[in-house]
């Protein structure tokens, strides 16, 4: 069985609307560096915990790729442009 969705369901679905609503944009960048920097944290600990380092290792990448999917958020949410990326990593 398939389902067809809306395009106004997916986006509901997924947490966003079409109406613009405040966003606190630079605390959630801020909380994105914070993960980054988590991630980094885990890196480091992998390189030094060889029984344990591949779960450190998939762990730091998820921490990442969970920093970058709110940086992505931002910028559909509010159109920060790409260049802050390189301010907020």
């Amino acid at each position: 069985q398939s389902f067809i969705f809306q395009e106004d369901q997916v986006l509901s679905l997924l947490g966003f609307s079409r109406k613009p609503r405040p966003m606190p944009a630079n605390e959630v960048l801020q909380e994105a560096k914070k993960l980054h920097k988590v991630g980094d944290s885990l890196e480091v600990l992998a390189d030094q915990n060889p029984p344990i380092e591949e779960a450190l290792t998939v762990l730091s990448g998820n921490v990442h790729n969970t920093a970058n999917l709110l940086k992505v958020v931002v910028a559909m949410k509010m159109g920060i442009p790409a260049e802050l990326d390189t301010v907020i990593h």
